[in-house]
């Protein structure tokens, strides 16, 4: 006979105040952050004719619509480099970042029947979409590298450091994803802000542009955008740019910190009514 007194049991109870942020639960829940990424990865491309082939096509012809107006008409300088590969190597960390910002800004309402349903850490539905955007950056990464062939640029020193502007463009989606997709249970209205937030974010990191055209002094508060020191770190990264982005990511990078542990915080205090409002 089983003796219901040996069984162990866990009791969840709603946090109050400011709570700690138990990462530790995420790497007990690991398995569900993996199954939670491939499902997105599977389901982005399920039924379509080109398949992963869009992860491709749509910071090439980006690029080729910003080297057609930025490049040919505006004359817009590239920092000595071809401006195709110098809107490419920028596009490349935007994209990846405007999509995780769409898609964890969505992710808790578009998981609703999961959240109501079981106990996990809620932090494993945002993070699970920004995973996924990685299958696209490595796909599009492939064709960058086909393009400095082609240009015949070669990758200095500095390239050891671009895992550090990847994970600086993955904590930048992520903080500010936390933001957004907690406000969204909220404020369903965070919804329609976001196609216009990620356009006029564009227009504001250099990316169809270089950083040197604002003035020494300004460098600083360009910086205050954490995707400027990203795409700028890309570029030195691999296309050996005369000047590192010294103050701007220095600026970028304090931002960034502010934002990812601001973001967790505010979504671990407002996951207890996640259930109830979502």
């Amino acid at each position: 006979m089983l003796d219901v007194r040996a069984t162990p049991s866990l009791i969840i109870r709603p946090s109050r105040g400011w709570v700690s942020l138990r990462l530790r639960e995420l790497w007990e829940y690991r398995e569900l952050l993996y199954f939670l990424a491939w499902r997105d990865v599977k389901v982005r491309y399920k039924q379509t004719a080109l398949g992963a082939a869009w992860a491709i096509l749509q910071p090439f012809f980006a690029m080729v619509v910003f080297s057609i107006v930025f490049g040919r008409l505006a004359k817009i300088p590239s920092d000595g480099v071809p401006y195709p590969i110098f809107a490419y190597c920028a596009l490349l960390p935007w994209q990846f970042f405007a999509h995780a910002l769409t898609e964890s800004g969505n992710s808790l309402v578009a998981n609703e029947r999961l959240i109501t349903k079981v106990y996990f850490p809620r932090l494993v539905i945002p993070l699970s979409s920004l995973l996924a955007g990685l299958v696209d950056f490595a796909i599009a990464f492939l064709v960058l590298l086909g393009m400095m062939v082609y240009y015949g640029i070669a990758p200095t020193g500095a390239v050891v450091t671009l895992p550090l502007f990847l994970l600086l463009a993955l904590a930048t989606a992520l903080g500010v994803g936390l933001w957004l997709s907690a406000l969204n249970v909220q404020y369903r209205d965070v919804r329609y802000t976001l196609p216009f937030l990620t356009q006029f974010w564009l227009f504001a990191t250099p990316v169809a542009y270089p950083a040197s055209l604002v003035p020494e002094p300004w460098q600083a508060l360009v910086g205050l955008n954490p995707m400027a020191g990203v795409v700028e770190g890309f570029r030195c990264a691999l296309l050996g740019t005369a000047k590192a982005p010294g103050s701007l990511l220095a600026v970028s990078s304090v931002v960034v910190v502010v934002l990812l542990v601001s973001g967790l915080y505010y979504f671990r205090r407002m996951e207890r009514s996640f259930a109830d409002v979502v």
